[in-house]
């Protein structure tokens, strides 16, 4: 990878990180009615805090000075959470397709947070292909039903992780008004930790109540993935990409997870959405197309 630029890195990360992320939404839908989504949220980032912060010291270590200002870290890992608790509330109900289809309106929400955070502002090109990108997630949440869309029904499921998509999407600029040259990996573990920390305050119930020993080995599955996969992995890939992309072209990658999501869902034996669903995807992957055909300086 020597010989590729610093956005040419960033897009690869990006790439990873849609395939990433989709298998929690197909594994999600699987678990979420099976354990409260706080205490899986915190027990996940504690896993990855321990995953992360062990890459950490294997590398370069965890130097005092990059946990000055502790509240950056808190403000992060508090935003996360809140998406990721928001994200498994609403997969209690939500269709793992329609519910990815919801996270790609976070590309929108970012360019807006972006301006408002980090001064970026969109190229006529970037703010068409978000306008196509939000048409066809729109298409998709609503099932491909225009009298539906008109009327605005959509379901409970979707609302509540939309709210946790606008957290997401406050997230991303975040990380690049806050870090202060820390490394990905241990901006990343801080984050982590301070997340863990809010999520077992406000989760203890939770956390106190749910019988482990019980649990079906699907919600062990999915813990294991989002916790390795969707997590440790998908956060210092965040992070990374982040530090060389605008945070629009970042979050453009979201709208592949839709795509990413049929596969999965495909290969867990749960079949492929109709047609006109398909076409609504279509559009979402056209958009990440206008996003990257010409890049803008990070």
């Amino acid at each position: 990878m020597g010989a590729l630029s610093q956005p040419a890195r960033g897009h690869l990360a990006m790439l990873l990180f849609s395939a990433l992320v989709a298998g929690s939404f197909s594994l999600g839908t699987m678990a979420a009615n099976l354990i409260a989504p706080a205490a899986l949220t915190a027990i996940r980032f504690w896993i990855a805090a321990a995953i992360i912060g062990s890459v950490a010291l294997a590398t370069k270590g965890i130097r005092r000075g990059d946990f000055a200002a502790p509240w950056r870290y808190l403000a992060l890992g508090g935003t996360f959470g809140v998406y990721f608790v928001l994200m498994f509330e609403g997969l209690k109900t939500a269709p793992a397709v329609s519910a990815a289809a919801v996270f790609t309106l976070t590309p929108v929400m970012a360019a807006g947070f972006a301006w408002l955070l980090l001064r970026q502002v969109m190229t006529p090109r970037m703010a068409l292909a978000l306008a196509v990108g939000a048409s066809g997630a729109l298409w998709v949440i609503f099932r491909a039903d225009l009298a539906a869309l008109l009327r605005f029904e959509v379901g409970r499921g979707e609302v509540i992780y939309f709210f946790g998509c606008v957290a997401h999407a406050v997230y991303t600029p975040l990380v690049r008004r806050l870090n202060r040259g820390e490394s990905p990996v241990v901006f990343t573990f801080g984050m982590l930790v301070a997340g863990g920390v809010i999520l077992t305050a406000y989760g203890w119930g939770d956390l106190a109540a749910t019988e482990w020993a019980e649990l079906p080995l699907i919600v062990w599955i999915t813990l294991l993935y989002i916790s390795i996969f969707a997590s440790a992995a998908t956060f210092v890939i965040l992070q990374y990409a982040t530090l060389r992309l605008p945070s629009a072209k970042v979050m453009a990658y979201t709208y592949l997870t839709p795509s990413w999501v049929i596969v999965w869902e495909i290969a867990l034996g749960k079949g492929a959405p109709g047609g006109l669903v398909l076409g609504g995807i279509g559009l979402t992957v056209i958009a990440l197309l206008m996003l990257l055909k010409n890049d803008t300086p990070a």
